[in-house]
């Protein structure tokens, strides 16, 4: 199976356990790994019969700019359900970071796997 890839997208959000966090908005950086036939849209030229990643990121924006959550985890698990259930993902891996959440660390973050991941038909 086709894999769309989408790698270091910045979006600001209210995210954090801390309530000087709740006060401010912080950078997340997420990878999304999205699972998708390409073959019917790369024989026709054909932007509506795959993913369109431009329409996916602006809606993770969206997403981002109307939640508000305490941990990344719950962003990463929502963030998730909005994507699949608005655009024909059946399967993603997202990955999220929170870059300065510790201060020895480039960032923290995590990554979680939903859906079925389809097989390549031949």
């Amino acid at each position: 199976m086709d894999r769309i890839l989408i790698e270091a997208l910045k979006v600001d959000t209210v995210i954090g356990v801390y309530d000087w966090e709740r006060t401010i908005q912080q950078s997340l950086s997420l990878d999304l790994t999205l699972a998708t036939d390409i073959r019917p849209a790369a024989a026709t030229d054909d932007l509506s019969l795959t993913l369109d990643y431009a329409a996916i990121c602006q809606r993770i924006q969206r997403f981002a700019d109307a939640h508000q959550f305490a941990l990344v985890e719950t962003f990463a698990e929502r963030l998730a359900e909005c994507l699949r259930h608005e655009f024909p993902i059946s399967w993603l891996r997202l990955r999220v970071r929170k870059p300065g959440a510790v201060p020895q660390a480039a960032s923290v973050g995590l990554e979680i796997t939903r859906g079925e991941l389809p097989t390549a038909k031949e």
